[in-house]
């Protein structure tokens, strides 16, 4: 009998060391979750939702424009653009997330509504980079935007 007793320990052992635990260094979101949920607000323009993702302290840069903090970023790029941009879509080429931060980088397409009658439809395109952080309150907020875009085309 004292011969088998040394079986429980390491069947113990094995059970627990069998069993999965999160790490807490790995991320429970993405960025291209973060994202989506950007862009899904951004295309049902919904300024409010929008507002509640932007950190205190956001910085937006679009060639030589540069708004910061979340009040000049809403009212400047937010809610004077939304009107013209629909139908947000982005191509990831590079993306990664930690446990405090979360980006996105690659291409972005939108539809450039007309803002005078006659004037056709056009197609925008560019560059982005959009970075998460996790506030004080490990909340993920969108810390810095940046967009370089290349000249409308017409659709």
């Amino acid at each position: 009998m004292k011969s088998f007793l040394w079986i429980l320990p390491l069947s113990a052992a094995l059970a627990t060391s069998c069993t999965k635990t999160a790490d807490p260094a790995t991320p429970t979101v993405t960025a291209q979750a973060l994202n989506q949920q950007f862009i899904s607000a951004w295309n049902s323009k919904n300024a409010i939702q929008l507002d509640t993702m932007f950190a205190d302290d956001v910085h937006f840069l679009q060639g030589a424009t540069h708004f910061q903090g979340r009040s000049e970023v809403s009212n400047r790029w937010v809610r004077e653009t939304m009107g013209t941009i629909s139908n947000l879509r982005l191509n990831v080429a590079s993306s990664a997330t930690d446990a405090q931060t979360a980006y996105e980088g690659g291409t972005y397409n939108v539809d450039v509504i007309p803002t005078s009658p006659g004037v056709p439809m056009g197609q925008g395109e560019g560059n982005f980079i959009l970075l998460w952080k996790k506030n004080p309150k490990g909340v993920w907020k969108l810390s810095y935007a940046q967009l370089e875009g290349l000249p409308v085309r017409v659709r």
